[in-house]
């Protein structure tokens, strides 16, 4: 994410969130390309024929967003962490709605390890992945804002740590905790048939 563009991000958030809409129209060419560029590093996880586009994706976060008049936007980092929350839930949604839960339903089955690092190969079943992670939440919600974050939202460690208002050390070690944590749920459920 751009540091130069982060004052001028959080501006435009505050003057948004105090009913200029105006500036909801600045924002949108400024913050379009960063999400563009998370949307297209979780899409490239996705496995080969998903029929969710990352412009598609981009829209419906966007769309989202513009809804979400609730939210008290605090800043660049927020915003973004608001964004990759929102494509987590359009994914999830999306692949439930496909119908992808369903015993897999030909997903490639990928260790987690390898689902973690950008590749164009098919990913971890994103359903089974979400209801660990909402498992994860509920007993270390910071772990599971982590990897939100950083799978779903692709922030680097310093970007996390941002966001979260932690240390790059402390997000390296929830990190860390929480892949072992999710590898364990999701060979768990594996191994008892979903």
């Amino acid at each position: 994410m751009s540091e130069t563009s982060s004052p001028q991000i959080t501006q435009l958030l505050h003057d948004w969130r105090g009913g200029d809409q105006h500036a909801l129209e600045r924002l949108t060419p400024v913050v379009y390309e960063e999400l563009h560029r998370m949307a297209k590093r979780y899409m490239a996880r996705e496995r080969d024929g998903h029929t969710l586009q990352t412009t598609a994706l981009i829209n419906e976060v966007y769309l989202r967003l513009v809804k979400a008049k609730e939210v008290e936007w605090q800043d660049r980092a927020h915003f973004f962490a608001v964004s990759a929350q929102l494509m987590r839930r359009i994914l999830t949604d999306f692949a439930r709605s496909r119908g992808y839960q369903k015993r897999g339903a030909g997903a490639h089955q990928v260790p987690l390890e390898e689902a973690f690092t950008v590749s164009a190969e098919p990913s971890v079943d994103l359903v089974a992945l979400e209801q660990a992670l909402t498992r994860l939440g509920e007993t270390d919600a910071r772990k599971s804002k982590v990897v939100e974050l950083r799978f779903f939202g692709g922030m680097t460690v310093e970007e996390t740590a941002e966001v979260l208002q932690i240390s790059a050390e402390t997000v390296m070690r929830d990190w860390s905790m929480a892949r072992a944590w999710l590898q364990r749920e999701l060979d768990t459920g594996v191994r008892h048939g979903g």
